[in-house]
């Protein structure tokens, strides 16, 4: 097959979404398919085209951005050439341009599946209400256009605004989770490096931005502080020049300061660092507060390295602690409760250790990989009949 991905942001750019749609576009290529990417080109030093691992990436120009939203004038053209190209368009949601994206695709007869990782929700302002409001009747409109949308899981379809509206629509796909066995010999020097030896150590692997929470644990801190005198916080992920964050990450800075050499930021971890990153830890957080989280693919990886997870209870996000049992799930936005579900997992960490081999069977991407396989020829063949 040849699958066109279409996405707002894609690597260097580091969220869940772009290493979900990175994974899955590598794993086909890796079963013999053609994968294009086409996305921003938000960084005007990055390549208008080129390969990365086996994944052709094309990147529309930037004009402006509208809040987060990069505006790509040359895009239509762009995806009406790549559409013909290709034999089938796996498009991923929230974005802008998704209705353009369906409706060429059903004009040029090529096949649309979406996959809806979550709903956009931006911070306060009159602009903000009326980009989530455009964003929402695009996706809408192409959640209509559409045959098959993709959804992580169906606690989390149940409650979107969006996909609750096209539940007959909906195939559940469990998403791409990949990370390697940590080594004790990797554990063993990422800890020396940070200085961890005796240390309790919770963290974060995401980005510094509003919906995820962050501030919960800053103010969770205090209490716990005087029940675990050695607690350290790692986060890693991107933490300065966060598209849209720069004033939550200002609010935040002086209490997280004031905590010195307690809080440390790692920037962004390769993918050979992450495995001893979440070996290190004897708590990864997930504290998110909207539903612009859908699941987080970090627990599962967090979980891979043995290490359990505290997680909001916040539809889709709930699920990897549920199904496994590796965690504690929380209030939302309660520092109160986070501060308790962290102290339950780090007073009896036993309770929470699952071998790997159990979570791998839960989380396989050669599962989800066929799934996807499996609805993209069913879509091509039922254009082909009709």
């Amino acid at each position: 097959m040849r699958i066109l991905f279409t996405l707002t942001y894609y690597r260097p750019h580091v969220s869940g979404l772009t290493m979900y749609v990175e994974r899955l576009a590598a794993a086909l290529v890796a079963r013999g398919h053609d994968v294009t990417i086409l996305t921003s080109r938000h960084d005007a030093s990055l390549p208008h085209e080129d390969v990365v691992d086996g994944v052709r990436v094309v990147r529309a120009p930037v004009a402006f951005n509208v809040s987060k939203g990069p505006v790509m004038p040359s895009l239509p053209l762009l995806a009406r050439r790549l559409i013909d190209e290709h034999d089938i368009v796996s498009g991923h949601l929230p974005m802008f341009e998704a209705a353009m994206f369906a409706a060429l695709g059903r004009t040029m007869r090529t096949p649309t599946i979406l996959t809806y990782h979550c709903d956009l929700l931006l911070p306060p302002g009159m602009l903000n209400r009326a980009v989530e409001g455009t964003v929402f009747a695009s996706n809408w409109l192409a959640a209509r256009l559409v045959k098959g949308i993709v959804a992580y899981t169906n606690d989390y379809a149940a409650h979107s605004r969006l996909l609750r509206q096209f539940m007959r629509k909906i195939t559940v796909i469990s998403p791409p989770v990949v990370m390697p066995a940590p080594s004790p010999d990797d554990v063993a020097r990422f800890r020396e490096q940070h200085r961890l030896e005796g240390r309790t150590v919770i963290g974060f692997a995401s980005r510094f931005a509003a919906e995820k929470g962050i501030e919960h644990l800053v103010d969770a801190l205090p209490p716990l502080l005087e029940r675990f005198p050695n607690l350290n916080v790692l986060f890693a992920g991107p933490n300065r020049e966060v598209i849209g964050e720069e004033a939550y990450r200002e609010r935040l800075r002086p209490k997280i300061e004031a905590l010195g050499e307690r809080w440390k930021f790692l920037g962004t971890l390769g993918p050979g660092e992450l495995p001893a990153f979440y070996a290190s830890l004897d708590a990864l957080l997930m504290t998110s507060v909207n539903s612009t989280e859908s699941f987080g693919l970090v627990q599962v990886e967090a979980m891979l390295c043995g290490t359990p997870v505290v997680a909001t209870n916040l539809p889709g996000v709930r699920q990897p602690v549920t199904v496994t049992g590796m965690g504690e799930i929380v209030a939302i936005a309660d520092p109160g409760s986070l501060t308790e579900g962290i102290a339950k997992v780090l007073s009896m960490p036993e309770r929470y250790r699952r071998t790997r081999e159990v979570i791998e069977r839960l989380f396989d991407i050669e599962v989800t990989v066929s799934a996807y396989e499996r609805l993209f020829e069913e879509a091509i063949a039922n254009v082909n009949r009709s």
